[in-house]
């Protein structure tokens, strides 16, 4: 049996790359938002009024429950931090 090596963990989790790559993105966005929140101070309930959401669903974020974020749903969550989100794109290895 041949060991395989992966770049990220998502490339080893996931089966499809298109997959990979949005569990990347999702997860880079959750950490994101995860340290505006410890910056700012923010308690679960204030957190959860300044993004526009409920108290448990910024308990989910935080406690990394990636499955139930969609990638549009943590870009508004972003933006309403006040925060910009920039993309880049370029040819896959």
């Amino acid at each position: 049996m041949k060991n395989k090596s992966f770049a990220n963990v998502w490339d080893a989790i996931e089966k499809a790359p298109a997959q990979a790559e949005n569990m990347k993105l999702r997860s880079k966005l959750m950490m994101a938002l995860e340290a505006h929140i410890k910056t700012q101070g923010w308690t679960q309930a204030e957190a959860a009024e300044h993004l526009g959401v409920t108290q448990p669903r910024v308990s989910d974020l935080l406690r990394g429950k990636i499955n139930l974020f969609a990638l549009d749903t943590l870009v508004n969550m972003l933006v309403s931090a006040g925060l910009h989100v920039e993309m880049r794109v370029r040819k896959a290895a």
